[in-house]
């Protein structure tokens, strides 16, 4: 007895060896941190903590029109509504994950009937056989049973439990995925609303020029009757005329697609979109507040996804890794089980039970094993690269609208200057030509850069509020 007690031992003894082995046998990888590090200010250098992307943005845009859209947007776009969908998935997998470090009960039922051959080793046993006294054991031997049954693997290495963790903060990071796609969904609604109130002006402005330039026509007309100039002038002003014609309606072409584009991120078919192109000209963005660039850290949804997957790829490694080590299993059952079906509930006759414990672990060809160890390294790499790509980029985009807001609104003052300056011109130029004092190219040339000089002055104010939009997306705002 003390010899198999001692054998015993050595067996234990070995095993446990061959585990420790099996365990610290994992490949080498290289874990990489992400650097947060961002500079103290933009190129402003200022201080101030005061941050525009924490307004909400029924606040930041004033336009009841711009806000109906924004909210239309916010219920029926179909992007932001699969993101949604995205989200319950990734809960799905937290609970999934949940599950498999839990306990897991079954419930088992079955009545199976065996007819052994008599001349076979179980079939001459049971027919010598009584399986009660005095009754001998039925052939075919029916069989009916019911039991429960569990299983459950101990987490000893956390295994399971990061892996649900990895799950979680992915569930985590597709809320931020949500957040982006909001905060990007309404920049994109307001920079498209904008567009189309500087397209419907440039209209306003074919349409001004063109009466302009058809009594510039009829002037011409009276001065060639007059023998003062001749019919090269009337064709030259009828092309000019045509051209601004055929701009006009390059223009409505415009206007089409920026307001089926509004409509499609509204989840809509095609409609007039409500607007006041009135006030654009006069409309005055905001002061904005940029804050600090470490503030881009909470505020901005893609840097918090972006975070949330890196900390989920440095879980999977640790879920990864404990594969090499082994695994702790207990499974259990109790249950009835009789020859014939007035016999199942007897107790204890009928029942039965058992329990184990397995201890396994990988010892030869652990190759998956080692592949998914590697990979898991690699992707938190890739997440740290990703995730100060995303911080840099946060980064820049917020200086280059900052830069663009102070450009576009001196641009526009000179702009405006010019407008001013040419029109001006304009009506000097046709005076002028009146009194034969200029020729009519003088004023072709003047009214095209007029013309032109407005279309800039449009397109200026236009990329102002761009930037206006644009770096109130940058500096995270929208979404909370």
């Amino acid at each position: 007895m003390k010899m198999k007690n001692n054998r015993n031992i050595k067996y234990a003894g070995i095993a446990c060896v061959l585990l420790s082995i099996v365990g610290c046998k994992t490949p080498a990888i290289v874990e990489k941190n992400e650097n947060k590090t961002v500079p103290e200010t933009y190129a402003n250098n200022s201080l101030d903590t005061l941050n525009t992307g924490k307004v909400k943005w029924k606040t930041y845009f004033t336009d009841e029109n711009l806000n109906s859209l924004i909210d239309i947007a916010l219920k029926n776009n179909q992007e932001l509504n699969i993101t949604l969908q995205e989200i319950e998935i990734a809960k799905s997998e937290v609970k999934a994950r949940k599950g498999e470090y839990l306990p897991f009960v079954g419930f088992s039922a079955g009545a199976d009937v065996t007819k052994s051959g008599r001349y076979t080793s179980t079939g001459s046993g049971e027919a010598t056989t009584e399986i009660m006294p005095g009754k001998e054991t039925p052939d075919p031997l029916p069989n009916f049973r019911f039991a429960l049954t569990s299983s459950w693997e101990i987490d000893i290495w956390n295994k399971l439990h990061n892996a649900k963790k990895a799950a979680l903060n992915r569930y985590l990071g597709s809320i931020e995925g949500k957040n982006f796609v909001v905060t990007n969904l309404i920049a994109e609604i307001a920079d498209s609303y904008y567009e189309l109130l500087a397209l419907d002006n440039q209209l306003e402005i074919i349409r001004q020029n063109i009466d302009i330039q058809t009594n510039a026509l009829k002037v011409v007309k009276i001065q060639k009757e007059a023998a003062r100039v001749n019919e090269l002038a009337v064709r030259r002003f009828e092309a000019q005329i045509l051209s601004t014609q055929s701009l006009q309606f390059e223009i409505q072409q415009h206007i089409t697609e920026t307001e089926n584009k509004i409509n499609f991120l509204l989840g809509r078919f095609p409609q007039k979109i409500a607007r006041n192109s009135d006030t654009f000209s006069t409309i005055a963005p905001a002061d904005i507040h940029a804050g600090i660039p470490s503030q881009l850290l909470e505020n901005r949804p893609d840097i918090k996804k972006a975070e949330m997957e890196l900390i989920a790829a440095k879980l999977d490694i640790k879920a990864a890794k404990a594969k090499f080590y082994p695994s702790l299993g207990i499974s259990a059952g109790i249950g009835y089980e009789a020859f014939n079906a007035k016999y199942l509930l007897t107790s204890p006759e009928s029942l039965l039970y058992s329990i184990a414990g397995d201890l396994v672990a990988p010892l030869i060809n652990r190759n998956a094993i080692k592949a998914s160890y590697i990979t898991a390294s690699a992707k938190q790499i890739q997440a740290v690269y990703n995730y100060e790509r995303t911080l840099v980029n946060a980064y820049v985009e917020v200086a280059n609208q900052l830069s663009k807001i102070q450009n576009t609104a001196q641009s526009y003052d000179l702009k405006s200057k010019q407008v001013q300056a040419l029109n001006e011109s304009v009506q000097i130029s046709n005076n002028l030509f009146s009194s034969a004092r200029a020729d009519y190219m003088e004023v072709l040339l003047t009214q095209k850069d007029a013309l032109e000089s407005k279309f800039e002055l449009i397109e200026t104010k236009k990329q102002q509020m761009n930037a206006f939009v644009n770096v109130y997306r940058a500096l995270g705002g929208g979404w909370n």
